[in-house]
């Protein structure tokens, strides 16, 4: 082994390029390779009642713990069982209904192909997702799919690399494609990530995060500039609604429009005669107490304002929220 004080920088960029390169046309070959195998995979599992049981041994396994996660959010339930602890009792793990995604490079893993007649004498479907489909694992498969690679990116052509890397993007291949013919959204994806940034902008709506009752600015169209300004003080949005009294919104006030009509009257006029329905912006931007807090930012970014007020199906005033609000829940 060479010492660090022979390291050369250059040589090392020059084999990461080489090993992306490897990596990317391992990937490229094996989409060329793809055939009506992968369809019939994939009905496989949409025709199971149970969950997929993805196992693999080593660097195989480590990517089946993904490929199992993968599909478990993306609704195909699935799990992973390790094949050594399976000859240890967890096998029972695997039930009649489920289907069996097994991954070995070589095919001849023996800590999986001792327990292929055991999955074979369940009934339970096995697919092979393997580098050598003649191997023992392939030849005992109902369904192979070809994750062979002509090299790996390894300069000795032994660790695992290429083959790793094809497993992985033919096991996402799998997810996506199953995800699709599910009909599984967006909306389905977050309700399984309610904790990531994700599950918060597609789970959040207005009515979750905006100011309500007594907090939400409010004045009569009759209120006079000062009643206006010690609403928005008193309830921190920096504007206010202006409302009918059966609660329709009329329109809108905000402490910049306060700055710009003091700088515009100056020494013209007196502010205390203006009432609410002089200086408010008519037909103000609203959302609906219903939509997703993602919609409100993204209103609030084209409009480029800050606040928004919130109406109900019937367009009369509920709530209102700022970009202040958003931030709190993590939506923006």
């Amino acid at each position: 082994m060479s010492n660090s004080s022979e390291f050369d920088p250059v040589h090392a960029l020059a084999l990461a390029r080489e090993t992306l390169g490897i990596e990317a046309d391992a990937i490229t070959a094996m989409a060329g390779r793809l055939d009506e195998r992968f369809g019939h995979a994939v009905h496989l599992v949409l025709q199971s009642q149970g969950r997929v049981v993805v196992m693999g041994m080593g660097k195989s396994g480590h990517v089946g713990r993904k490929i199992a996660a993968t599909l478990a959010s993306t609704g195909t339930p699935a799990l992973f069982v390790h094949p050594a602890e399976a000859s240890h009792g967890d096998l029972g793990m695997i039930t009649a209904g489920d289907v069996v995604l097994a991954i070995s490079n070589s095919g001849e893993s023996e800590e999986l192909t001792v327990l292929l007649p055991l999955i074979k004498r369940m009934g339970v479907p096995l697919l092979a997702l393997t580098g050598r489909a003649d191997a023992t694992l392939g030849r005992h498969a109902d369904v192979v799919l070809d994750a062979s690679v002509s090299k790996e990116a390894c300069p000795h052509n032994l660790a695992p690399t290429a083959s790793t890397t094809a497993q992985l993007a033919l096991g996402d291949a799998l997810a996506v494609a199953l995800l699709d013919a599910r009909g599984f959204k967006a909306d389905d994806f977050a309700r399984s990530h309610p904790g990531g940034a994700l599950g918060r902008k597609l789970l959040t709506h207005v009515s979750d995060v905006m100011r309500s009752g007594a907090n939400v600015p409010c004045v009569a169209p009759e209120a006079a500039l000062m009643a206006l300004m010690r609403e928005i003080s008193a309830k921190g949005l920096g504007m206010t609604a202006v409302a009918a009294d059966d609660g329709r919104v009329l329109g809108i006030f905000t402490d910049g429009d306060l700055r710009r009509l003091i700088e515009q009257s100056g020494d013209g006029g007196d502010l205390r005669t203006l009432t609410a329905r002089d200086v408010m912006h008519q037909n103000p931007r609203t959302v609906r107490a219903g939509a997703l807090a993602v919609e409100a930012a993204g209103l609030m970014e084209a409009s480029r304002i800050t606040s928004l007020l919130v109406v109900d199906d019937a367009g009369l005033l509920v709530g209102a929220l700022n970009s202040n609000d958003l931030m709190r829940a993590k939506v923006i």
